[in-house]
Parts: C-alpha cells; structure tokens; sequence
C-alpha cells in the first residue's frame, strides 16, 4: 500500500473529514433556510375570554386586553362558543342575553420578520359580527348583518403590518359577537408570509366559492334557456327545469355572494332560503315522475300542500312564528324528512323503469341528500367546522346531470329523426314505385281508350261519310239514273272522304297551316281537273292547342264541303284560301268568283250546310257564310283558346 493511501485512513485524518462534512451540511442547511420562503404558524389554540350581556357593547377603535373584565382560560381551536349561562327570566326580562367572545394569541413565532404578513381564518360562524384587532388596535369589522353573517360563512384574510418593512404585531384580539342561538364558532388561523397566506386563500376561495358559483350561473342559464322553450313548446320538463335551476340559485345564495349588506332582510333572506330547498324538492319528484313514468298524485298533492302551508306560515309579516332564524332548525328536520322520501321514492321507481335518465337523476339526488345531511351534521357542529361545505358541489353534480340528460334528449331527438326520415324515405320510395306501376298501367289503359275511341270515331265518320255517300250511289246506280260519269265523280267525292279521314290521323301538334297544306294536297288535283285554280294565300297563325284529331277532321270535312258546294252549285273558275288572326279567333276564309245563291233558300234546300254548322258547333267554331253575283265567301272562325268542356 502506498504512503498516501495508508494516512488516509489514520483516525486523525477521519475525524477532520468528518467534521468538513457536518460543516458543509451545516451551510447547505443555512442556504436552504434563506431560499426557503417565510414560514406560515398555524395557530390552534388561544386564550379566551367571554362576557354576557343584555346587549352589545360599542366597538372601540382601541382596547386594553388588561382592562378587559373576567379571567383568561386555554382553549383549543377550532372552537365552539358555549351558550350563555344566564337564562332569559334571570336577567330581568324576556330578552335573551347576548355573548361577546375574546380570543387572544401571541405571535412570537412571527416576530424579527420584516416582510409582509397577512393573518387568514378559514371560518366564523356566528349571528353578530367580528372584529380583529393588532396590538390593540382595530384592523378589521365585519359588515354584514348578524344573519348574513351566520349563513355567509365567510373566510377573513387581512394584512398584518401597518407597512411592508413595519415589523408585524406581538398580539392579535378577536372579538366575536353573537346571539345565544344558534351556537356560534371560529376555526383556527394561520398567519405569516404574505403570499404563501394569499395564495392559499385563493385556492380555498376558488375550491369553496367560485367553483360553485360558476356552476350555478351556468345552471341558471340553462333554466333561463328552459324557461323560452317551455314559453314555445308549454312541455312541464322546461318548466321544471327552470324552476329547479332557479331555486338552486337561491338556495345557495349565501354562497354566492360576498360579505356586503343584503338587498332583502334577514327575515325574507331566511325566507328564502328555507323555502327555495321545499320547492326545489317538490320540483325535483315532479321531474323524476316525468322520468321513470310512476305517476303519485296523492303524495305529489300532500308535497304541495305542506310547500304552500310551509311558506304561508314562514312569512315574515305573517307573525306565526316568534323568529325564523329560531325556528330554523326544525324547518331543517322538515326538510330532510321531505327530502328523505323524495330520494328513496325517487331510487326505487327509477331502479324498477327502463328509463337511464331517471336512474341517473335519482343518484344524483342521493348524492345531494348526503352532502345536505352531512352540511346539515357541520351545522350542528357534529363534524370538522373547517372543511368544506358539500352541498354547493352536489348542486353541481345537479347541473352536470341535467345538461347529460338534455343531451341524451337532443340526441334521441336527432336519432328519433333520423329514423322517421329513413322510414318516410322507405315509404316515399315504396309509393314512388306504386305509382310508376299505376301511371304505366294507366297510361296503357289511356293507350287502349284512345286506340278505341279513335276506332269508333273512324268508324263514325265512315258510316257518316263514306259509308252513306257509297249507298246514296249505289241506290242511284241501282236505278239506274247515273251515266259512267256522274258514278265516276261519286266515287271520287267516297275516296276523297277516305282520304280526309286518313289525313285527320296525322299528327299535326297543334299547326293549322300544316292541316291546310294536308288538305290542299288532297283537293289540289281535284280542283286542277274541274278547270279551277287555287289562289293560296296563307299567313302566320297562331297554334290551337286543342287542335286534335277528332277535331282536326272536323275543320277537314268543313272545309271540304265548302269545295265541293263550289264545284257543284256555282260555276266558279277561282277558288282564294286565306288566313288570319283576330279578336281570339283563327279565321279561314273560302271565297269564289262563281255566280252566288240564297243563303236562306240553302239552309233549307240540303244538309250540306247544316252539317257543316254542327261540325263547327262540336268544334267551338262559327261559320259565317256570304253570298252575292260576284261570287260566295265561307268564313270558318276557330276559337285560340277552348276549355275542356
């Protein structure tokens, strides 16, 4: 082993190592006390002194703890006032003596700081008021009346130095007023650096009082939103609704609200409050009945009965009871006996429905019956005065679940119409098909109707026509009257009428000139051969929509008539066809030079006329005939427009 190596470990050499190391961390610990940040005392214990009294001293702006009457004793923190010993008939007279609790502590651990300091107490609970004051001096009162005071439950947090580099002080006084009843209570305190205090207070604060105000905002909100709904629907839910969120918010209006004066007094804030848990209560077994479907009329109407009677008594002005704050706590007994069967009727129908909605609430009303029973047990001191108050938070799990059940609703709403549009969807294309089948079996019925009526009017105009021009010749020809000729030109006049009856079963869509030209075609040769000329002097007209083809070989056979009682009764070289529109009508005029005749002896002479007048008739057309020794003029006026009759 090498001579360095060996006097390391000589005992010497160990014990001057060992007292580098304790000095080293020694220094580390000194450092670690300088970055440290200042210390916070919590304080739990103090010296009390109480004085009973028929009223409520002034509250001075300095006071003398040495001057102050009565013994000083030891008490732990938190701590719950005791009642007054004296009894109200001992004092002299019905009123009942009020307290005034002073608590003293010393700051020893806080002296030689020369930052800021700040002095926090989590909670007070008392009908009066509160005051501190530093070193004698008053540093801070409570502002809110002794009602407000006591629901508010309000956490004090208030600077202890007088300046930042003032030193802080060596005593602090709580005093404490309050009324024999309720039982009135202070946490304990914590006091010290300044922004470890503030910081703590914040949290608290945002944990106790913002978080839940938050959420009732927003639970109001959404019973405002309930309210215009149930304004444009009138559905008892939206109402119900709006009636729980509203109540809730008052209900918890200690809770949302700081320490300054009320708006209302402390009797119709009492009133208030009581009353807003009764209605709440009996809105919420309304709702759960809308949810799981069992309907408890008698116990809805017994509920309603005991809210309305609960509220007319509790009246402020009603004078039935000596003091509400007094008679607070057995109004507590009520309501958690209403509450009990609310909850319980309210599990058991909603366990035993279908309805996921109803389960859901019906917990959650459990939740809130707990945390009002277990707030209700702090109240009475029962439990630890300085942790949190649990029913704001069951107010929002209140809220949470009413805006998942409002989802629930939104969405099956959406689902419930998607489903109708998928079945109308369904059902609109299974009458889409229905009537395509029906259309084209109607349309083939209309094909087979048409294809018949237009048989039987063929028919009709052969038999008219054809067929009694073909016997009126054979029964000449029978006798023997005609020569070869004359049967010639009879039979010309047959197949001409063969000739129109086929030329009416082209589709002439509407087009009288296409019509006219069809029938110059035809007569054209005719006319040529009997040594007459045909002047065509046709123009634009408009279309007849009605111009189909029963009616299209009713101007035919007009027409043609007109030709034919020319060749055979005038001795015409000139036939003129003209066209025109006017007054609604579409005119054709047939006009000859021939030699003319009596209008009024041919009405009666033959039916050739009469039978022109009844095709124009069945037309909707008029025929105006003119005559004179210059020669014969048929005007054929065609209707624009015709209705369907």
């Amino acid at each position: 082993m090498k001579p360095g190596t060996r006097a390391f470990w000589r005992p010497e050499v160990l014990a001057r190592a060992a007292r580098r190391l304790v000095l080293c961390a020694g220094l580390m610990a000194g450092c670690t006390a300088l970055w440290a940040a200042p210390p916070v005392v919590h304080y739990t214990s103090a010296e009390m002194l109480r004085e009973e009294g028929r009223s409520f001293k002034p509250l001075a702006a300095v006071v003398d703890e040495a001057a102050l009457p009565g013994s000083w004793t030891k008490v732990e923190l938190p701590l719950v006032i005791p009642t007054p010993v004296a009894q109200p008939a001992a004092s002299g007279g019905g009123k009942p003596p009020v307290v005034t609790t002073w608590l003293r502590v010393r700051l020893d651990e806080l002296q030689g700081l020369r930052s800021p300091t700040h002095f926090y107490l989590i909670r007070w609970l008392a009908a009066g008021q509160i005051a501190v004051y530093a070193d004698g001096k008053l540093r801070y009162r409570s502002t809110g009346s002794p009602v407000w005071n006591l629901f508010n439950h309000p956490a004090l947090l208030l600077p202890l130095n007088q300046t930042a580099d003032s030193p802080p002080p060596q005593t602090l006084l709580i005093r404490m007023d309050s009324l024999p009843s309720p039982e009135a209570a202070i946490s304990s305190f914590y006091a010290g650096d300044s922004d470890s205090l503030v910081d703590m207070a914040a949290k608290r604060d945002w944990l106790a009082y913002q978080l839940p105000f938050m959420s009732s905002a927003a639970f109001l909100a959404v019973g405002i939103f309930s309210l215009a709904v149930w304004a444009v629907r009138r559905h008892p839910a939206s109402l119900l609704l709006f009636a729980i969120a509203l109540m809730a918010a008052i209900r918890r209006w200690h809770f949302q609200l700081g320490p300054e004066k009320l708006i209302v007094s402390d009797a119709w804030f009492i009133w208030l409050t009581l009353n807003a848990l009764m209605w709440q209560l009996l809105a919420l077994h309304h709702f759960l009945q809308l949810l799981h479907g069992r309907v408890m009329r008698r116990l809805s109407w017994l509920m309603l009965g005991i809210a309305v009677v609960f509220s007319l008594i509790t009246l402020p002005f009603a004078s039935l009871l000596p003091s509400l704050l007094v008679f607070r706590p057995y109004a507590h007994l009520l309501l958690i006996g209403m509450g009990t069967v609310v909850t319980g009727l309210g599990l058991w129908h909603s366990w035993r429905s279908t309805s996921p909605d109803a389960k859901m609430l019906s917990f959650a009303l459990l939740i809130s019956y707990v945390f009002g029973f277990y707030d209700w047990a702090r109240l009475k001191y029962v439990l630890d005065l300085e942790s949190y108050y649990l029913t704001p938070y069951a107010a929002m799990i209140l809220f949470v679940v009413f805006v998942v059940i409002m989802f629930r609703q939104y969405v099956g709403a959406l689902a419930t119409v998607e489903q109708v549009n998928s079945g109308l969807e369904e059902t609109l294309r299974k009458r889409e098909t229905e009537l395509a089948a029906s259309y084209e079996k109607l349309r083939d019925v209309e094909q087979r109707q048409t294809l018949s009526q237009e048989r039987q009017r063929l028919t009709q105009d052969m038999h008219d026509g054809l067929g009694s021009s073909l016997v009126s010749a054979l029964r000449v020809v029978e006798g023997g009257r005609l020569s070869e000729a004359d049967v010639a030109e009879v039979l010309k006049g047959c197949i001409d009428d063969l000739k129109l009856a086929i030329d009416s079963l082209e589709p002439v869509e509407a087009d009288l000139l296409l019509l006219l030209a069809t029938l110059r075609f035809r007569l054209g040769p005719r006319l040529a051969g009997a040594g007459v000329s045909l002047r065509w002097e046709i123009s634009d007209v408009p279309p007849l929509d009605w111009l189909d083809p029963r009616n299209a070989l009713h101007i035919l056979r007009i027409l043609q008539e007109a030709f034919t009682n020319t060749l055979k009764h005038t001795r015409a070289t000139q036939i003129r066809v003209t066209t025109g529109a006017e007054d609604g009508y579409v005119t054709v005029t047939v006009t000859d030079n021939g030699g003319g005749f009596s209008v009024a002896q041919a009405e009666h002479a033959g039916q050739g006329l009469a039978n022109q007048r009844r095709r124009a008739q069945a037309i909707g057309a008029e025929i105006v005939l003119t005559s004179s020794d210059v020669g014969t003029t048929l005007t054929l006026k065609l209707p624009e427009k015709r209705s369907p009759g």
